[in-house]
């Protein structure tokens, strides 16, 4: 075997195409549309290499277009939840073993995938199943999926080369292990790009994954299946499974392998989730890692400095990209009585030109929201805010399920900071604004820490650099990724790596050498070469 300390290739953001008219990616990515959706696929689960078919097959449609049929997968069950950990236990020796570069190729080899002739594959995947516009696709499921896999090669590599000082006569070294088990990934529906890397994260590490999807994101599940395993994933280190969420929790949860859970989704399965482990935590063998990212209320906090141009384009940047289904869409703002007037003009010039509809159609700005849940959910809200004496929709505030679950961006205007859709997360394309007196700004700026569970992004907009501070400050644990003069969404793994605390999860930052810290169990090993021959010590002496 060729012995070395290998330099992996520099790692750099995947330039993000435009998609412009007459663009040749705007092309080639409307002829894979027109394929997809000229296909109905059969879609199995993938455990230890074989294609899995149950024939209990659920169907698969856009969320823009109820009517058309993408294709339907193979539901599975507890036995194939269990298939699926033995397979990920059969594999992890050899995966194990496996030395770093082998995998950091495999990974590296996924990213130039993506990039190249897997990137309309994932890009109108995303768009049909997931009801995402090209360029929201395109920063998701090509770019940021292929910054992960090669980023996070390189933050591997400076894990391992983390290594302790050695005293004379002593070697003290470190080894990173995957940890004793498999990890449980459970990833959503409205990020291709962490569907694909919650459970690749932990699988560079060393170790072997169970990974089950949303069921709204299975169809761009298979394409990234596919991808993986092109780039040389082995059999059984990653399997893909389509079980009910209980079912699914009540195998791996009560298994002795457990080794860890790798989430993103909603606050109450998460802590359901983590609750469910700490009542089997006796059965494991090891302590499992517990990484998760759970959603946001985040905000927009404007002072009277303010750029009021600025303000309303990252209201409608901020809240309204891909339906406001980013945990780090805002979803609440706090304006200055002052400015209100003037910022509001703004965003309602803008709005007039924001188009909603399918995202076949380039020129839609706003698509559907994920499901008829989510719909039935947003609708509601909207309506009690329209009978409320709290509050008063000011833009939009139209729905129609009758073609597909389309909610027309939302601007609603409180008088109470604690209203409820400044303090439930909704995850659609509702803002709700409280106007506040300017001689009230620090304040305001307390009613916003206390009004949310959540603590995952936020920003601050002023011109005035004293205010910038001291709001940077006192604002310190509402936010995990905090901008300044910017909206809060798009954070770039390399860049701004993701992930908040309170009720927004634990923080390990997916993106960074933190996130794949969670996925090893590190072991000192000393080395002693001339080791002592007596046990007295030079004071025992008389």
């Amino acid at each position: 075997m060729p012995k070395g300390i290998f330099k992996v290739p520099t790692a750099t953001n995947e330039p993000i195409k435009s998609y412009a008219p007459g663009s040749p990616e705007r092309d080639e990515l409307k002829k894979e549309l027109e394929l997809l959706r000229s296909q109905e696929l059969d879609i199995p689960m993938f455990i230890g290499g074989e294609e899995i078919r149950t024939g209990n097959k659920k169907r698969i449609h856009p969320p823009h277009e109820i009517a058309h049929t993408l294709g339907h997968y193979h539901q599975g069950d507890e036995t194939h939840v269990h298939m699926a950990i033995d397979a990920a236990l059969k594999a992890r020796q050899a995966w194990t073993e496996l030395s770093w570069e082998h995998r950091a190729a495999i990974f590296l080899k996924a990213a130039d995938l993506l990039a190249g002739p897997y990137r309309q594959v994932i890009n109108a995947a995303t768009m049909l199943g997931q009801s995402k516009n090209a360029f929201q696709a395109e920063i998701d499921s090509a770019c940021e999926l292929a910054d992960f896999f090669r980023f996070n090669v390189q933050y591997m590599t400076e894990i391992y080369a983390g290594q302790p000082e050695s005293a004379a006569g002593i070697w003290d070294r470190v080894e990173y292990r995957p940890l004793e088990g498999f990890v449980f990934a459970l990833t959503p529906f409205n990020f291709t790009s962490i569907a694909g890397n919650l459970q690749t994260a932990p699988a560079m590490m060393g170790n072997v994954t169970v990974w089950k999807p949303s069921k709204t994101a299975v169809y761009s599940a298979y394409f990234l299946m596919k991808l993986f395993k092109e780039a040389g994933v082995p059999d059984g280190v990653i399997n893909l499974v389509y079980a009910s969420g209980p079912v699914a929790a009540k195998e791996i949860f009560s298994h002795p392998d457990f080794a860890g859970f790798h989430f993103t989704g909603s606050t109450g399965v998460f802590q359901s989730t983590w609750k469910a482990i700490g009542d089997n935590i006796e059965k494991y063998k090891t302590y499992p890692r517990i990484v998760g990212e759970t959603g946001g209320k985040d905000y927009i906090m404007a002072h009277k400095s303010c750029d009021a141009k600025a303000v309303a384009t990252a209201i409608v940047r901020g809240a309204f990209e891909y339906q406001g289904q980013k945990c780090s869409a805002a979803s609440r703002a706090y304006m200055p009585a002052s400015r209100w007037n003037e910022i509001k003009g703004y965003v309602e010039a803008q709005m007039k030109e924001v188009k909603m509809g399918p995202p076949e159609d380039f020129s839609n700005f706003v698509n559907a929201v994920i499901d008829e849940t989510s719909f039935d959910i947003l609708a509601g809200a909207i309506d009690e805010a329209k009978a409320s004496n709290e509050a008063e929709v000011i833009i939009g505030g139209g729905h129609d399920k009758s073609v597909g679950y389309f909610i027309e961006p939302t601007i609603i205007q409180t008088t109470n900071p604690m209203y409820r859709t400044m303090e439930e997360e909704l995850f659609g394309p509702v803002l709700t604004i409280y106007v506040y007196e300017d001689n009230k700004f620090e304040e305001t700026l307390d009613i916003l820490d206390k009004t949310s569970i959540y603590a995952l992004t936020g920003c601050i907009f002023a011109q005035d650099r004293y205010v910038v501070e001291s709001a940077t400050k006192r604002l310190v644990n509402t936010a995990g990724n905090f901008y300044i003069n910017d909206k809060p969404t798009g954070a770039v793994v390399g860049q701004q790596p993701f992930g908040g605390s309170r009720g927004s999860g634990t923080n390990d930052k997916a993106g960074s050498a933190i996130n794949l810290m969670r996925w090893v169990s590190p072991r000192t090993i000393k080395e002693c070469f001339v080791p002592p021959h007596d046990f007295k010590y030079p004071f025992l002496a008389e």
